[in-house]
Protein backbone atom coordinates (compact mmCIF):
# COMPACT_ATOMS: atom_id res chain seq x y z
CA UNK A 1 0.00 0.00 0.00
CA UNK A 2 1.28 3.56 -0.76
CA UNK A 3 0.05 7.04 1.13
CA UNK A 4 0.77 9.84 -0.91
CA UNK A 5 0.79 12.97 1.51
CA UNK A 6 1.38 16.78 0.98
CA UNK A 7 4.56 18.23 2.89
CA UNK A 8 3.54 20.63 5.86
CA UNK A 9 4.33 24.76 5.20
CA UNK A 10 6.25 24.63 9.01
CA UNK A 11 9.10 22.57 9.37
CA UNK A 12 11.39 22.07 12.64
CA UNK A 13 14.74 22.18 11.96
CA UNK A 14 17.41 20.04 13.16
CA UNK A 15 19.63 20.66 15.47
CA UNK A 16 22.49 18.28 14.79
CA UNK A 17 22.86 15.66 12.00
CA UNK A 18 25.12 14.92 9.01
CA UNK A 19 24.02 17.31 5.90
CA UNK A 20 21.57 15.80 3.55
CA UNK A 21 22.59 13.41 0.99
CA UNK A 22 20.19 13.49 -2.48
CA UNK A 23 20.81 10.20 -3.77
CA UNK A 24 20.10 8.65 0.12
CA UNK A 25 16.58 9.87 -0.25
CA UNK A 26 13.72 7.25 -1.53
CA UNK A 27 14.38 6.63 -5.02
CA UNK A 28 18.01 7.79 -5.50
CA UNK A 29 17.25 8.26 -9.42
CA UNK A 30 16.07 11.48 -8.55
CA UNK A 31 19.46 12.57 -6.80
CA UNK A 32 20.19 15.12 -9.81
CA UNK A 33 16.86 16.05 -9.99
CA UNK A 34 17.01 17.07 -6.68
CA UNK A 35 20.33 18.67 -6.27
CA UNK A 36 19.48 21.40 -9.16
CA UNK A 37 16.48 22.59 -7.47
CA UNK A 38 18.40 22.97 -4.15
CA UNK A 39 21.06 24.54 -6.43
CA UNK A 40 19.20 26.96 -7.80
CA UNK A 41 17.23 27.85 -4.76
CA UNK A 42 20.73 28.14 -2.23
CA UNK A 43 21.74 30.90 -5.21
CA UNK A 44 18.32 32.87 -5.26
CA UNK A 45 18.60 33.06 -1.15
CA UNK A 46 22.09 34.06 -1.32
CA UNK A 47 21.38 37.38 -2.70
CA UNK A 48 21.57 39.47 0.08
CA UNK A 49 20.89 43.03 -1.36
CA UNK A 50 17.26 44.58 -0.31
CA UNK A 51 15.87 44.48 -3.59
CA UNK A 52 17.38 40.87 -4.18
CA UNK A 53 15.73 39.71 -0.97
CA UNK A 54 12.59 41.14 -1.50
CA UNK A 55 12.56 39.73 -4.65
CA UNK A 56 13.50 36.28 -3.31
CA UNK A 57 10.94 36.17 -0.55
CA UNK A 58 8.18 37.42 -3.47
CA UNK A 59 9.53 33.97 -5.65
CA UNK A 60 9.05 31.88 -2.48
CA UNK A 61 5.75 33.39 -1.43
CA UNK A 62 7.89 34.27 2.20
CA UNK A 63 6.59 37.27 4.39
CA UNK A 64 8.43 39.80 6.21
CA UNK A 65 7.51 37.95 9.42
CA UNK A 66 9.09 34.75 7.78
CA UNK A 67 12.34 36.25 5.76
CA UNK A 68 14.76 34.25 8.18
CA UNK A 69 13.83 31.37 6.22
CA UNK A 70 15.76 32.43 3.17
CA UNK A 71 18.94 32.20 5.35
CA UNK A 72 17.84 28.79 6.34
CA UNK A 73 17.88 27.81 2.62
CA UNK A 74 21.20 29.52 1.82
CA UNK A 75 22.81 27.13 4.20
CA UNK A 76 20.81 23.78 2.96
CA UNK A 77 23.66 21.98 1.35
CA UNK A 78 25.31 22.20 5.21
CA UNK A 79 22.49 22.18 7.66
CA UNK A 80 21.46 19.64 9.95
CA UNK A 81 19.39 16.77 8.60
CA UNK A 82 16.58 15.06 10.10
CA UNK A 83 14.38 12.53 9.67
CA UNK A 84 11.29 13.58 6.93
CA UNK A 85 8.75 12.56 10.05
CA UNK A 86 10.45 15.45 12.59
CA UNK A 87 10.95 18.09 10.62
CA UNK A 88 7.59 17.89 8.87
CA UNK A 89 5.27 19.86 11.37
CA UNK A 90 1.93 21.36 11.33
CA UNK A 91 -1.90 20.18 11.81
CA UNK A 92 -1.43 16.55 9.72
CA UNK A 93 1.48 15.42 11.22
CA UNK A 94 0.61 16.75 14.65
CA UNK A 95 -2.34 14.29 14.26
CA UNK A 96 -0.49 11.69 12.94
CA UNK A 97 2.68 11.83 16.10
CA UNK A 98 5.25 9.36 14.31
CA UNK A 99 7.12 9.49 17.37
CA UNK A 100 4.24 8.00 19.16
CA UNK A 101 3.50 5.32 17.25
CA UNK A 102 4.54 1.71 18.28
CA UNK A 103 7.58 0.36 16.16
CA UNK A 104 5.49 -1.75 14.74
CA UNK A 105 3.31 0.76 13.46
CA UNK A 106 6.22 3.40 12.91
CA UNK A 107 7.39 0.94 10.74
CA UNK A 108 4.59 0.43 8.65
CA UNK A 109 4.35 4.37 7.90
CA UNK A 110 7.88 4.68 7.15
CA UNK A 111 7.03 1.71 4.38
CA UNK A 112 3.91 3.04 3.67
CA UNK A 113 3.86 6.59 3.37
CA UNK A 114 5.22 9.22 0.95
CA UNK A 115 5.71 13.10 1.03
CA UNK A 116 5.47 14.90 -2.35
CA UNK A 117 8.00 17.95 -1.66
CA UNK A 118 8.72 21.11 -4.02
CA UNK A 119 12.34 20.75 -2.74
CA UNK A 120 13.06 16.99 -3.02
CA UNK A 121 10.53 15.79 -5.30
CA UNK A 122 9.08 12.32 -2.97
CA UNK A 123 10.36 11.53 0.26
CA UNK A 124 9.42 8.96 2.83
CA UNK A 125 9.02 9.85 6.38
CA UNK A 126 12.37 8.10 7.33
CA UNK A 127 14.70 10.10 5.04
CA UNK A 128 17.16 12.46 6.44
CA UNK A 129 16.73 16.19 5.10
CA UNK A 130 16.81 19.80 6.64
CA UNK A 131 13.95 22.28 7.16
CA UNK A 132 13.26 23.97 4.20
CA UNK A 133 10.89 26.70 2.50
CA UNK A 134 10.29 25.56 -1.35
CA UNK A 135 6.46 25.15 -2.31
CA UNK A 136 5.83 23.83 -5.13
CA UNK A 137 3.95 26.37 -6.75
CA UNK A 138 7.09 28.22 -6.86
CA UNK A 139 8.78 29.16 -10.25
CA UNK A 140 12.23 29.25 -9.95
CA UNK A 141 14.66 31.34 -12.11
CA UNK A 142 16.12 29.97 -15.08
CA UNK A 143 15.99 26.62 -16.56
CA UNK A 144 13.93 24.82 -13.94
CA UNK A 145 11.24 27.56 -14.04
CA UNK A 146 7.65 25.83 -12.59
CA UNK A 147 8.08 22.95 -9.73
CA UNK A 148 5.43 21.49 -10.40
CA UNK A 149 6.01 20.49 -14.53
CA UNK A 150 9.66 20.25 -13.35
CA UNK A 151 8.68 17.45 -10.95
CA UNK A 152 5.92 16.32 -13.57
CA UNK A 153 8.37 15.24 -15.71
CA UNK A 154 11.47 13.75 -13.40
CA UNK A 155 8.22 11.49 -11.25
CA UNK A 156 6.94 9.83 -14.22
CA UNK A 157 9.63 7.62 -15.13
CA UNK A 158 10.95 7.35 -11.40
CA UNK A 159 7.48 6.51 -10.26
CA UNK A 160 7.27 3.02 -11.87
CA UNK A 161 4.94 0.39 -11.22
CA UNK A 162 7.50 -1.39 -9.13
CA UNK A 163 7.14 1.09 -6.95
CA UNK A 164 3.76 1.76 -6.07
CA UNK A 165 2.12 -1.75 -6.41
CA UNK A 166 -0.66 -2.47 -4.35
CA UNK A 167 -3.64 0.11 -3.46
CA UNK A 168 -2.88 4.02 -3.68
CA UNK A 169 -4.46 6.49 -1.28
CA UNK A 170 -4.03 9.88 -2.41
CA UNK A 171 -4.48 12.39 0.32
CA UNK A 172 -2.50 15.65 -0.88
CA UNK A 173 -4.20 18.67 -2.05
CA UNK A 174 -4.12 19.80 -5.41
CA UNK A 175 -0.88 21.79 -5.74
CA UNK A 176 1.35 18.39 -4.50
CA UNK A 177 -1.42 16.28 -6.40
CA UNK A 178 -0.50 18.03 -9.46
CA UNK A 179 3.39 16.51 -9.25
CA UNK A 180 2.17 12.94 -10.33
CA UNK A 181 -0.96 11.26 -11.21
CA UNK A 182 -1.54 7.89 -9.90
CA UNK A 183 -2.64 4.81 -11.94
CA UNK A 184 -6.56 5.14 -11.54
CA UNK A 185 -6.90 1.31 -11.48
CA UNK A 186 -6.04 0.51 -7.77
CA UNK A 187 -6.18 4.10 -6.49
CA UNK A 188 -8.31 6.40 -4.82
CA UNK A 189 -8.44 10.16 -4.14
CA UNK A 190 -9.46 11.22 0.03
CA UNK A 191 -11.54 14.21 0.65
CA UNK A 192 -12.75 14.68 4.17
CA UNK A 193 -16.30 16.54 4.78
CA UNK A 194 -17.36 18.49 8.09
CA UNK A 195 -21.02 17.80 8.35
CA UNK A 196 -23.28 19.53 10.35
CA UNK A 197 -27.00 20.39 10.59
CA UNK A 198 -28.50 23.74 9.61
CA UNK A 199 -31.91 24.50 10.25
CA UNK A 200 -32.62 20.49 10.19
CA UNK A 201 -31.07 20.30 6.75
CA UNK A 202 -27.13 18.22 6.81
CA UNK A 203 -24.81 20.59 5.13
CA UNK A 204 -20.70 19.25 4.30
CA UNK A 205 -18.44 21.88 3.55
CA UNK A 206 -14.10 21.36 3.69
CA UNK A 207 -12.89 22.88 7.03
CA UNK A 208 -9.83 23.02 6.35
CA UNK A 209 -7.17 22.16 9.96
CA UNK A 210 -10.19 19.79 10.42
CA UNK A 211 -9.28 17.76 6.92
CA UNK A 212 -5.56 17.94 7.63
CA UNK A 213 -6.34 16.40 11.18
CA UNK A 214 -8.26 14.08 10.29
CA UNK A 215 -6.00 13.00 7.28
CA UNK A 216 -3.26 12.40 10.03
CA UNK A 217 -5.60 10.59 12.62
CA UNK A 218 -6.52 8.37 9.46
CA UNK A 219 -3.03 7.31 8.25
CA UNK A 220 -2.40 6.78 11.94
CA UNK A 221 -5.34 4.34 12.71
CA UNK A 222 -4.12 2.56 9.50
CA UNK A 223 -0.49 2.25 10.71
CA UNK A 224 -1.91 0.52 14.29
CA UNK A 225 -4.42 -1.23 12.52
CA UNK A 226 -1.16 -3.16 10.60
CA UNK A 227 -3.79 -3.73 7.76
CA UNK A 228 -2.59 -5.13 4.34
CA UNK A 229 -5.42 -3.60 2.20
CA UNK A 230 -4.36 -4.97 -1.41
CA UNK A 231 -7.24 -3.41 -3.10
CA UNK A 232 -9.16 -0.21 -2.73
CA UNK A 233 -12.06 -2.11 -1.93
CA UNK A 234 -10.24 -3.60 1.42
CA UNK A 235 -8.80 -0.02 2.27
CA UNK A 236 -12.72 1.03 2.23
CA UNK A 237 -13.77 -1.92 4.36
CA UNK A 238 -10.43 -1.25 6.74
CA UNK A 239 -11.25 2.15 7.27
CA UNK A 240 -14.58 1.10 7.85
CA UNK A 241 -13.84 -1.42 10.37
CA UNK A 242 -11.57 1.80 11.94
CA UNK A 243 -15.17 3.55 12.52
CA UNK A 244 -14.72 6.35 9.68
CA UNK A 245 -17.70 6.91 7.63
CA UNK A 246 -16.48 7.02 4.21
CA UNK A 247 -19.23 7.16 1.10
CA UNK A 248 -17.58 6.64 -2.56
CA UNK A 249 -18.75 8.74 -5.20
CA UNK A 250 -19.23 8.12 -9.01
CA UNK A 251 -15.66 7.47 -11.06
CA UNK A 252 -15.31 9.30 -13.75
CA UNK A 253 -13.70 7.02 -16.86
CA UNK A 254 -10.01 6.98 -16.49
CA UNK A 255 -9.40 8.97 -12.66
CA UNK A 256 -8.84 7.59 -9.51
CA UNK A 257 -11.94 6.62 -7.52
CA UNK A 258 -13.06 9.66 -5.01
CA UNK A 259 -13.75 8.73 -1.49
CA UNK A 260 -15.32 11.10 1.02
CA UNK A 261 -14.61 10.59 4.91
CA UNK A 262 -17.13 12.27 6.73
CA UNK A 263 -16.89 13.65 9.77
CA UNK A 264 -19.46 15.36 12.43
CA UNK A 265 -17.59 17.08 15.17
CA UNK A 266 -15.20 20.34 15.24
Amino acid sequence: MLILLPPSEGKTPPVAGDPVDPASLWLPTLAGARRRVMSRLVALCRRTSARSVAETSQILGIGDGLRHELGRNAELPMAPAGPAAEVYTGVLYDALDPAGLTPEARDWVDRSAVVFSGLWGVVRLDDRIPAYRCSVGVTLPGSIGGLTAYWKKALTPALKPRETRGPILDLRSGAYAAMWSPPADGSATVRVLHERTVDGTPKRSIVSHFNKATKGRLVRDLAESGSTPETIDEVVGVLRDLKYRVEEQPAKAGHPRQLDVIVAEL
